[in-house]
């Protein structure tokens, strides 16, 4: 029986979780940490689709501003950097003994599915993690955006933005100490304070579903196997 109150949970994990504090590239202690985690939604009977950034590689818009390099390629480079954390992520989770396939929205066809809306739903439907690569496929589109997008298709109950502090604040609480931290938000509300935890556009594409958005600190061990038993972790944005 499961014991998640979530049929389909959709995760959202940034670049940076790929690898160390501070770091660049892929480390393979973060990376069996993710991996460790998708597995225990797995057994609480959460099907899991996941969406991973690049930022331990690339950002497309900061890229471009120092380097010179079009927006359009700079962030094409970003969705490629995606590809490559969701193969690692791919084969670490595999060698738990959970069946994994990657969707891409760009076509890197030696190592990756290009996604398809139905393939995607039945892979969930068989028990298969479905790491969600390549961004939107378009340049302009943050991997936020893509993570809403890919919860509306693919129909699930709540989508988890996994960050490095404990949920929404009024205020970045890295520089200011006295930020209040949001048990509940609605998605007006974070549209009208301007808070910066995701893409407008992203927040506006899950308001218009009713998909609820739950933010937490990845790094807290077992938050996100709390967050899809029911459990108040971090913030939730909903209606």
């Amino acid at each position: 029986m499961s014991k998640s109150k979530y049929k389909r949970v959709l995760l959202k994990i940034s670049g940076e979780s790929f690898c160390n504090p501070g770091g660049f590239g892929i480390d393979s202690e973060p990376v069996t940490k993710i991996a460790q985690t998708i597995c225990q939604m797995r057994k609480l009977g959460a099907e899991a689709a996941i969406v991973n950034g690049a930022g331990n590689y690339i950002r497309g818009r900061m890229f471009a501003e120092k380097s010179g390099i079009p927006r359009n390629t700079a962030d094409y480079m970003g969705m490629l950097a995606t590809i490559i954390n969701a193969c690692a992520l791919q084969e670490t989770l595999e060698k738990m003994g959970q069946p994994t396939r990657v969707c891409s929205a760009i076509e890197v066809s030696a190592i990756c599915e290009k996604f398809i809306r139905r393939r995607a739903l039945r892979h969930l439907e068989q028990g298969r993690v479905v790491i969600l690569a390549g961004g939107t496929g378009n340049p302009f589109f943050t991997t936020d955006t893509c993570a809403a997008l890919r919860a509306n298709e693919l129909e699930t109950n709540l989508l988890i933005k996994a960050t490095n502090v404990d949920g929404v604040y009024s205020d970045d609480p890295h520089k200011n100490p006295d930020a209040k931290l949001y048990e509940k938000l609605t998605y007006a509300e974070v549209l009208e304070k301007n808070l910066r935890v995701m893409d407008h556009s992203a927040i506006s594409l899950c308001r218009d579903n009713n998909i609820p958005i739950m933010v937490l600190n990845v790094f807290k061990q077992d938050n996100i196997t709390k967050a899809i038993c029911g459990e108040k972790i971090g913030t939730i944005i909903s209606q």
